[in-house]
């Protein structure tokens, strides 16, 4: 993928729409949100590491810089698979840090709506332990969204939400302000919760998607109730199923009555072009995940008015 059309698709604003490159492991189609990848290579070799995750194959150096090679197949299957002559690296750039995943075969780009990507029953996802964030249709072709932030922290907790993080804040005070978070992912979401009740918030609602959130936001509104009594701050990631967190972004600040309401977007994809993209759609904040601690920083300026 050359850069210029990577910065085409980083730089549409607001459009709820996604752009998933297809790939196969095991046979399968699967798929990463383009904003994610950083270069496509063939597989080359890789120096084992001791003491590794199963799923961690080792490191390479591509150019002049190391990167975790995750094998894909392993991860999804829990057994050793025979890697192909053919295979890929897809590097990824997320959470500011670079991590390749080895797979079969990439077989193209399609642009879809998030609208059009439906979260997995729970029956099938088995609650927290789900690595799929949404299946998609692209084409003929049935594929599953993996959750790469999930898959990372399983492997290496440390590059994850922490809550021993929240410490440097120092003492905390209760507080009833209420702020809508709006995350798609279950685990991210409880960790997120969580650290926001240890920091002192107590009055939360959250929900799975841009759609929902906004569903929320017009019940609150037609309620005549001042919005302040629901609603302080929205805390929202970008990658959601059926509305995406700039789309949300996008209708709050265009609303004359929501447009008051602090957006911080709080997201793995937080990148210098992503935040271009953020700020023309108005967002008050950006952050990238897994830096909580900031987060709630942000959040105390603009409801309790801590700088």
């Amino acid at each position: 993928m050359r850069q210029s059309e990577k910065e085409g698709i980083l730089l549409e604003s607001g459009t709820n729409e996604i752009e998933v490159m297809k790939f196969t492991v095991m046979g399968e189609f699967y798929g990463i949100n383009v904003a994610k990848v950083q270069e496509i290579i063939m597989s080359e070799r890789v120096k084992p590491m001791p003491h590794a995750n199963p799923s961690v194959e080792g490191i390479f150096k591509p150019r002049d810089e190391l990167i975790t090679v995750i094998n894909l197949a392993h991860y999804l299957s829990g057994e050793k698979h025979e890697n192909g002559a053919r295979d890929l690296f897809i590097v990824t750039n997320f959470n500011k840090m670079t991590v390749a995943f080895r797979v079969e075969s990439i077989e193209g780009i399609s642009r879809i709506s998030w609208k059009d990507i439906q979260k997995p029953d729970k029956t099938i996802t088995n609650g927290d332990d789900s690595v799929a964030t949404g299946i998609a249709q692209c084409g003929d072709e049935l594929v599953t969204i993996l959750d790469f932030e999930k898959i990372v922290s399983e492997i290496s907790p440390e590059m994850g939400i922490r809550y021993e993080d929240l410490d440097q804040l120092g003492v905390r005070h209760r507080s009833d302000k209420p702020l809508l978070i709006a995350e798609d992912s279950m685990l991210l979401s409880k960790m997120i919760v969580e650290s926001l009740r240890r920091a002192g918030y107590e009055n939360l609602t959250k929900v799975d998607n841009g759609q929902e959130a906004w569903d929320f936001l017009q019940e609150v509104k037609n309620s005549q109730d001042p919005l302040e009594n629901h609603v302080c701050c929205v805390v929202t990631d970008i990658e959601m199923p059926q509305m995406d967190g700039h789309h949300l972004t996008k209708l709050i600040k265009e609303d004359p009555v929501l447009k008051k309401l602090p957006v911080i977007l709080f997201s793995s994809l937080i990148t210098e072009e992503m935040k271009i993209k953020g700020r023309q759609l108005g967002a008050d904040a950006q952050i990238s995940k897994p830096e909580i601690a900031s987060l709630v920083s942000i959040i105390d300026g603009f409801v309790l008015g801590q700088k």
